[in-house]
């Protein structure tokens, strides 16, 4: 994975929180959190825990002295999809408590339950974050059509820009030098704003997604 990589994986989902990670490329998809661990039996379960999920997804628990208000912002900071929170009360009800790191959703599940909920929660918060993802590009995705009009999207509204452009190096500069965007990408499906160049108005190859890079 290359740092380019990383890079727009926290800022698409990142939040003020920390890292806020897709389930199938997190390390960790599963943080174990014993709950008043000095008692009697609850390490013992959450080890317990550990063992049995560990094979259902990639699985974490932290046994450490530190406290669970700590231990709830480190993971969240370091985006891991779900928390599994278990205390003595938890373990006479046969229960525990999953966090979901994408909207903070908290869900009591049967222990007897995990093995089923826990994919099915996972799945949900991939196609949540995938949606969300979407909607916000689309959302911050502009069309210009002329010089003016693809210079003032640049420097008052965030995103990506949609403009045609005939294929020229000169024309990719003077984009570059007038508005300070460069191109991004061309998209796969044959899509037309109109027939002439954004910049030179000549004869359009592509269209041509635009953006400033920081």
């Amino acid at each position: 994975m290359s740092t380019r990589i990383i890079g727009a994986i926290i800022m698409t989902h990142g939040d003020d929180n920390g890292l806020k990670l897709p389930p199938y490329i997190a390390p960790t998809q599963l943080m174990i959190i014993p709950i008043a661990m000095h008692k009697e039996g609850v390490k013992e379960k959450a080890l317990e825990l550990k063992n049995k999920l560990s094979g259902l997804c990639r699985t974490g628990i932290d046994v450490s002295d530190q406290s669970p208000g700590w231990k709830f912002a480190q993971y969240e900071m370091k985006g891991v999809p779900l928390r599994l929170e278990i205390g003595p009360r938890d373990i006479e009800n046969n229960q525990c408590v999953l966090v979901r790191r994408d909207n903070r959703e908290k869900i009591v599940v049967g222990l007897d339950e995990l093995e089923t909920t826990i994919p099915k929660l996972l799945q949900a918060m991939h196609d949540a974050m995938l949606l969300a993802a979407q909607q916000r590009r689309e959302t911050m995705t502009y069309e210009a059509t002329s010089l003016e009009e693809i210079k003032d999207i640049a420097d008052n509204k965030p995103g990506f820009i949609k403009a045609m452009w005939c294929g020229s190096l000169e024309c990719e500069m003077k984009l570059k030098e007038y508005a300070g965007i460069t191109s991004r990408c061309m998209p796969f499906t044959d899509e037309k704003l109109s027939d002439k160049c954004v910049c030179c108005e000549k004869d359009a190859e592509a269209l041509v997604f635009w953006g400033k890079a920081y």
